[in-house]
């Protein structure tokens, strides 16, 4: 284990030393499991969100996309049951006053905090609806919810898209965007955080009458889901899928998969995929009286469509494919082995000596030439050893050198990320080459 979280330690440090993810609000001590992107980390965050909404939205016919207002009329919360059962048990120390939650934390043990024993209180239910207000004053009546998922605001609009798109079942709506919990043990880096950003669709079709119509789906987008964590590049030998008890379900499902990923700190939830029947919309109906049924334009049959949700964390997916990439097995050099379709940047051109002036003109013009079509970085920091390293570092997949021999051969040298092996390529024939190899 101590091996483990020396990894996490090590990612953590990779992704401060180098601009991946820094703490929030640090020169004022920071806040409590804040964490912000860097300019590395945000290039990275970006690809995932747009290669899952190329993916799942723009090359399916039966998925469109939306993007909702992070607070909503506190009523949508009451119709999904959020103010009543969107919770957790939560127990204190006696000693310290340090809070946990209950179903994480053995009451007959002693405090993790403080070590004392027999400490903690009865379990009672806490709510993780972050609150706020709206006007100018605070008072009951103004209080509203950042929302805590996605979800609500695709069930909300579902009318809305329905007419505007006059899609037919099955389809589905496809958000990403920023939710919030008040969780009362959030941590593990960037795993467990107050603010987070979830890539989610729900899926609607037909009300089933009997479970393998809905079980077609449920498992068209349960292979959906591996295919996208094999393209992340995240190890699939150490993905999970759990079946979820009923027991431990969310009260609006009636099956749900967790996929669980091997984190430095635990095998922990990355991604679910639940059947969430027509709870949702059934309950939005009901409370706000309007008619969120679908017509078959076939038969004239009018229904209250079931729903399927595949949900994603962005910041969980940046996790798990820092850990996977993470290689640091040659005590020599640092790599950080991210799919090419995922790193920050995707070459890097070094001038071979910096204070050449005829090296770094061509150099540049070489630079300007790539950077129109591939996310380019220029670095002429120190040697070209160390420059090399440095891009290993934040995971560029190729280097192209620019040396004496490029001004008389109009080749310069490129160098592979992960085998380290050095090319002569023409100038002429850098955009097909990286071309053919980043695609």
């Amino acid at each position: 284990m101590n091996e483990q979280n020396n990894l996490m330690d090590k990612i953590i440090s990779l992704c401060k030393r180098r601009g991946f993810i820094f703490p929030g609000s640090e020169i004022y001590g920071g806040l409590a499991n804040s964490w912000d992107y860097g300019h590395l980390g945000v290039e990275l965050k970006n690809n995932i969100k747009q290669l899952w909404w190329k993916k799942f939205v723009h090359l399916r016919d039966d998925v469109v996309g939306m993007d909702a207002a992070l607070i909503m009329n506190s009523k949508v919360w009451e119709a999904s049951g959020h103010l009543k059962n969107f919770s957790d048990p939560l127990i204190d120390c006696k000693k310290c006053h340090e809070r946990f939650r209950a179903d994480l934390v053995n009451a007959k043990d002693s405090c993790p905090n403080c070590g004392m024993k027999d400490s903690f209180t009865e379990a009672r239910q806490f709510n993780l609806m972050l609150k706020t207000f709206l006007g100018p004053a605070e008072e009951e009546a103004n209080v509203v919810y950042f929302r805590p998922e996605t979800a609500q605001a695709m069930f909300v609009d579902f009318k809305n898209i329905l007419q505007t798109t006059r899609k037919k079942l099955p389809f589905g709506i496809a958000q990403i965007g920023k939710a919030f919990r008040n969780e009362i043990t959030p941590g593990n880096f960037i795993f467990r955080t107050r603010e987070f950003e979830q890539m989610e669709i729900e899926y609607f079709i037909k009300p089933p009458k009997k479970d393998e119509e809905w079980q077609v789906p449920f498992e068209m987008w349960r292979k959906e889901m591996i295919d996208w964590i094999k393209d992340m590049g995240i190890d699939i030998s150490k993905v999970h899928e759990l079946e979820v008890p009923e027991e431990e379900r969310a009260h609006y499902s009636k099956r749900t998969i967790d996929f669980e990923y091997e984190f430095p700190f635990g095998k922990k939830e990355l991604y679910g995929l639940a059947y969430r029947t027509d709870f949702d919309l059934r309950s939005h109906a009901a409370a706000s009286k309007e008619d969120l049924s679908y017509v078959d334009p076939e038969t004239n049959e009018k229904v209250i469509p079931h729903v399927i949700e595949p949900s994603l964390g962005v910041d969980r997916t940046v996790l798990a494919v820092l850990v996977s990439a993470f290689d640091d097995s040659n005590p020599e050099r640092l790599v950080l082995k991210l799919p090419y379709k995922l790193a920050p940047y995707k070459v890097a051109i070094f001038p071979l000596l910096k204070n050449k002036p005829e090296l770094v003109s061509k150099a540049k013009e070489i630079y300007d030439t790539l950077r129109k079509d591939f996310m380019t970085i220029w670095d002429d920091r120190g040697n070209v050893g160390k420059r090399y390293y440095s891009q290993d570092e934040i995971g560029t997949p190729f280097c192209i050198t620019v040396d004496f021999d490029s001004l008389e051969d109009g080749a310069v040298t490129v160098r592979d990320r992960d085998t380290m092996k050095q090319e002569r390529i023409k100038i002429s024939e850098l955009k097909k080459y990286l071309s053919e190899k980043l695609n």
